[in-house]
């Protein structure tokens, strides 16, 4: 197996690198924002890594695959989970997990790959259910150590001496680009007049009603519903320059910019959706918000309300329950476990209930297999899942998209990491959007879950409209 080649360089935040090469065809970058006011979990925000360029990209819409020049009709699991088996590299277990390979979105709308669903009605946004591009070279951070890597395979050769020349030349131009990159001035964007809602505060709360509904028909236990807030970008709208502003004022470990153009994602997910080195596995689902004060004894007592939320609980216990269900496909008997339960975790405008779940995958399968396995998260779709999802699709009148979703990498050394693409910001042509939704369970307000939609909305509509 191939041993890929890497070269040092110097460390620094990674967003002053990455920003010289954003504009570049399919650059990505997954950031865990560090700051020195950011104290992310233990095991969440170690690692930042961005790269441009792949030399292949996978696109999926309804079942159209374009990959490799050639457009035709399938799984898009399938086609991802074959050409893994043609890309691989030996780890370097000093380096950073992500050692090149895929990185994308996964769109909420691949569940109809996994289930028969039905779709909302509109599919306004029209973004690809599916965009990995196949990257033969990274550059990664440890924020931890204070060390920076540019890491480099030589694919798409792999006849062995083609590809070491092929990794040394890739090595070396991306090793002179960033020594030799002008530094990037960006100017703060302008506030957007307005953003408009899918739903009107009375028809959210309705459509919560008929959640609710559903919960004492028996159909349900719990439903993730949202809303979506959009607005109209002005001409030559800095994308770079709002996500600089989106990390610094609403930092996230699970943060992330990609250049999919037509389509920008720009995500401060505080949620991992899961993470593996095909073997060991792990999920860290969220349930359960309350928004930050400024006054410390004020968030102090918003903090502890969140923790002695009877509902707050069975929220996130629900999901635990979901997530120990659809790990339990993939993973070897007894080795589902959930180490930390219903832990509160504080991010720069709210106080989350985070738990974490973990297990082993069975030898047999891959990282692949547990997508599929446990795509949607559950967090984002509630329990029983398939039952959600079909009430979402009833009562959301817009396809998700990227939202939901996930985003992430897939190294060729067999390591993954992915979020849920929550507090992420879509952009489509000249649309930007995002949504903000909630688990609706027997015991739920409507009102007050149209409050805490709003709560989570806030920092978005502020780095927006301010």
């Amino acid at each position: 197996m191939f041993q890929s080649l890497y070269q040092e360089i110097t460390y620094k935040d990674p967003f002053l690198d990455f920003s010289s090469f954003a504009n570049q065809k399919g650059s990505i970058f997954l950031d865990s924002a560090p700051s020195s006011n950011n104290k992310w979990p233990v095991g969440t925000g170690r690692y930042s890594f961005w790269s441009f360029d792949p030399v292949y990209t996978l696109t999926s819409k309804n079942g159209k695959i374009d990959f490799q020049d050639h457009i035709f009709e399938g799984n898009p699991f399938d086609v991802l989970q074959k050409s893994l088996t043609e890309f691989k590299c030996a780890n370097h277990p000093n380096l950073p997990p992500w050692q090149a390979g895929i990185a994308g979105y996964f769109a909420y709308d691949l569940c109809h790959h996994l289930e028969k669903l039905p779709r909302p009605l509109q599919d306004d946004l029209g973004a690809k259910d599916l965009v990995l591009g196949y990257y033969d070279v990274v550059v990664a951070y440890d924020h931890e150590d204070k060390k920076a890597w540019v890491i480099s395979t030589g694919y798409p050769e792999t006849e062995e001496s083609k590809q070491q020349q092929k990794a040394q030349e890739r090595l070396d131009y991306f090793v002179t680009r960033i020594r030799n990159a002008e530094p990037v001035s960006l100017t703060p964007p302008p506030a957007l007049p307005s953003l408009t809602c899918n739903f009107t505060p009375e028809t959210y709360q309705q459509a919560v009603q008929k959640v609710i509904d559903y919960i004492y028909a028996g159909d349900v236990f719990q439903t993730n519903l949202s809303r979506r807030l959009s607005g109209d970008l002005p001409e030559d709208y800095d994308l770079l320059a709002l996500y600089q502003k989106l990390r610094t004022e609403n930092p996230a470990p699970f943060s992330a910019y990609f250049n999919a153009a037509p389509t920008y994602l720009l995500s401060s997910s505080p949620e991992r959706f899961l993470k593996s080195d095909q073997e060991k596995i792990e999920a860290r689902p969220i349930k359960g918000t309350r928004k930050r004060s400024s006054d410390p004894l004020e968030d102090a007592k918003l903090a502890q309300e969140l923790l002695d939320s009877e509902k707050d609980q069975a929220e996130n216990v629900m999901i635990v329950d979901l997530m120990r269900n659809d790990l339990s496909k993939v993973c070897e008997i007894f080795s589902v476990q959930v180490p930390s339960l219903l832990k509160l975790e504080s991010y720069a405008t709210v106080h989350h209930l985070v738990s974490t779940v973990v297990g082993t995958l069975k030898p047999e399968l891959d990282n692949v297999d547990l997508l599929k396995a446990t795509f949607p998260g559950g967090s984002i779709t509630g329990a029983p899942k398939i039952r959600a999802m079909e009430i979402i699709a009833e009562l959301e009148p817009n396809q998700r998209g990227p939202y939901c979703g996930s985003i992430g990498y897939m190294s060729f050394n067999g390591n993954m990491d992915t979020n849920i693409a929550i507090r992420t910001l879509t952009v489509q042509e000249n649309k930007i959007c995002f949504q903000v939704g909630g688990g609706i369970v027997a015991d739920s307000d409507p009102f007050e879950e149209y409050a805490e939609t709003e709560t989570k909305a806030a920092a978005l509509i502020k780095i927006l409209t301010k």
